[in-house]
């Protein structure tokens, strides 16, 4: 939303119409404004919207923001991955087999009534197959196993941490909406209030100057501001049609809609900054990425380390084979291909020696924790100066809040003043002026500083990672 310049025209306009209606009562403007204006008027179109209040829509933007369903499925993949870390080092089995033509072979290894002639020419045809299955299982691999684990799951615990973080944006945003939303309809409601006693002001005036009783140039500018109050309530919709349509994105809810509740201050007491560093450093989601990314890549390091050494493990293979036609070989020291049954259990080892390509790729591990590791002292550091400074800004509008208040109530009292002068005599008409400019302007002072305070709160809760301290959009 624009700041306070953007509707200094209203202050001015209401200013005007005091100064043409001295006569009126000044202490009738601490009213608030009647809600029978503009949300009035547009609440048939609202009739079938479905009103949700802030929490409900943080509920909906958290199923349904594309971001967060993104953040999960790398979560789910990383997940997956994990158990594929589990489950991978004790699946090295492999089996085959296959079935094929051979002749009819008749015999032993030492004499065999066929020979290469008889086989190609005249021997008949059959068919064999054979099943093997071989594998190891590990025993001793000198830490791979665990190092291998501990990297899969501290990168599920750093993927649960990046979801967290994409929500803690996306609720950001949906209050931004949110607070926006309530403050573009609640300037309008001003902003109708003003316009209607405006063409009230109008109407008087202009018969004034039908009767010579008043200067038509007063009656020019007073239709120039109201014709800027026409402009200022268009640019009110805008902001307005934009904050919803933003906040039914988020939700994924296209009849979504907001109560018609006006803005209020956080109930939050503000604590000392401290305590809000403290908890950035323990719940903000970027310092959990930062940990658990720099914990995947110290493991990575011990699995290069610890390639460097044999896989040990327990050796296990079974085969059967299976040919009719061809005599079966009872001599143990006679090979058979067609017939046999075999098996056995070792304890076996396996070591790749490719040491310099390992050498290369621990380096490029030490290289990636050395990365990783001056990634977490700047999210550390960076986090706290956020939080500081998002602190500082919390406070800033928590005065200038207090302050426009303050104004608000000089203002009305000056007003009054003035307007008791002017009812006994001896404060001319033209006096009204300034007080009712900085009455006029003080209202939406307090309303934008109002939003702006919801807004920093929004702000230190996400830099906080302490989401509670948010303001949740009721009174």
């Amino acid at each position: 939303m624009n700041g306070p310049r953007a509707w200094l025209t209203a202050g001015f306009a209401a200013a005007l119409w005091l100064v043409c209606q001295p006569e009126r009562d000044a202490r009738a403007d601490d009213a608030a404004p009647a809600t029978a204006g503009p949300l009035a008027s547009a609440a048939p179109a609202r009739a079938a919207a479905r009103l949700y209040d802030l929490p409900k829509i943080l509920a909906l933007a958290d199923k349904n923001h594309p971001n967060i369903m993104a953040a999960r499925a790398r979560l789910t993949k990383s997940r997956n991955q994990l158990d594929e870390a589990h489950s991978a080092p004790f699946s090295q089995f492999k089996m085959d087999g296959g079935v094929t033509v051979i002749p009819e072979l008749r015999g032993t290894a030492s004499y065999s009534p066929d020979n290469e002639v008889q086989i190609a020419t005249s021997a008949g045809v059959a068919l064999g197959w054979r099943v093997g299955l071989q594998g190891v299982l590990p025993v001793w691999t000198f830490g791979k196993i665990g190092h291998l684990w501990d990297a899969a799951e501290e990168n599920v615990k750093l993927h649960a941490a990046s979801v967290e973080k994409e929500r803690d944006l996306v609720r950001l945003e949906v209050r931004r909406a949110y607070y926006g939303l309530q403050l573009a309809r609640d300037a309008k409601l001003l902003l109708a209030d003003v316009k209607k006693q405006l063409s009230d002001a109008e109407k008087a005036l202009d018969e004034k100057v039908k009767k010579d009783e008043a200067d038509p140039i007063d009656l020019l500018k007073l239709q120039t501001f109201a014709t800027e109050i026409e402009v200022r309530e268009s640019e009110a919709d805008r902001y307005a049609e934009a904050a919803l349509a933003g906040l039914r994105f988020y939700a994924g809810e296209p009849r979504l809609d907001i109560p018609d509740v006006p803005l209020s201050p956080p109930r939050h007491a503000l604590l000392g900054v401290e305590r809000y560093v403290a908890a950035a450093q323990a719940h903000r989601p970027e310092v959990a990425e930062a940990r658990h990314g720099l914990a995947a890549r110290e493991a990575q390091v011990r699995l290069a380390e610890s390639d460097f050494y044999p896989d040990i493990g327990l050796g296990l293979a079974v085969g059967v084979g299976v040919a009719p036609d061809v005599d079966d070989q009872l001599d143990p020291f006679a090979y058979d291909p067609a017939n046999y049954f075999r098996y056995g259990v070792g304890l076996v080892f396996q070591w790749n020696l490719d040491f310099v390509p390992k050498a290369a790729r621990l380096r490029q591990a030490k290289s990636d924790l050395a990365e990783v590791g001056a990634l977490r002292r700047l999210a550390s550091s960076g986090v706290g100066a956020e939080v500081e400074a998002t602190y500082a800004e919390v406070r800033d509008w928590q005065r200038r809040r207090a302050a426009y208040v303050k104004s608000v109530g000089f203002a009305k009292k000056w007003l009054i003043r003035v307007q008791q002068g002017i009812d006994v005599g001896t404060i001319e008409d033209k006096e009204l002026l300034e007080p009712a400019k900085a009455y006029a302007l003080g209202r939406f002072n307090v309303l934008n500083a109002t939003m702006e305070l919801d807004l920093a709160m929004a702000k230190l809760a996400r830099a906080t990672g302490w989401d509670a301290i948010a303001p949740d959009g009721k009174p």
